[in-house]
């Protein structure tokens, strides 16, 4: 994998990398206004993005139907400037990466767990789509604004 290096890369992590992590890459690409780079990888693959996460971001206009699940130990080699765990089992086994400034952890309710019919589980997809939605694009905002003041 080769990502071109004159922008900051923030990498998103949760263990399977196939829901929160990808809502969050989505939104916070479509967020940041090409400020950084967005990239999100997990600790354990689940090897699939999940369906109702391509279709909960693009009930908002975000697609991420391109994405790929992938390990983090991908990333190793770059040089990832923050480092955004979206799951308590991501931040536990997170690895430090080369140039990395930052670290947060703001952990969500995993989607794919959710139970019932289509419609019930796309319920809780949207649900947490919307709280990751509320946090990146906060954070997108205070970059942006930070990014201007320099």
């Amino acid at each position: 994998m080769t990502l071109p290096r004159q922008t900051p890369l923030i990498l998103v992590l949760c263990t399977g990398n196939s829901c929160r992590s990808h809502m969050a890459e989505g939104i916070l690409r479509a967020a940041s206004g090409g400020l950084f780079r967005v990239a999100s990888a997990g600790s354990k693959p689940a090897g699939y993005v999940h369906p109702l996460s391509i279709r909960a971001l693009a009930e908002i206009g975000i697609d991420i139907s391109g994405h790929t699940s992938k390990h983090m130990d991908l990333f190793l080699n770059h040089p990832v400037e923050t480092v955004i765990t979206v799951c308590g089992k991501a931040d536990q086994v997170c690895p430090v990466y080369p140039g990395q400034v930052n670290r947060y952890h703001w952990p969500f309710d995993d989607p794919a767990h959710a139970t019932g019919t289509e419609d019930e589980q796309m319920q809780v997809f949207r649900r947490v789509r919307d709280e990751i939605r509320r946090v990146f694009e906060a954070y997108a905002r205070g970059r942006i604004d930070q990014a201007h003041l320099r």
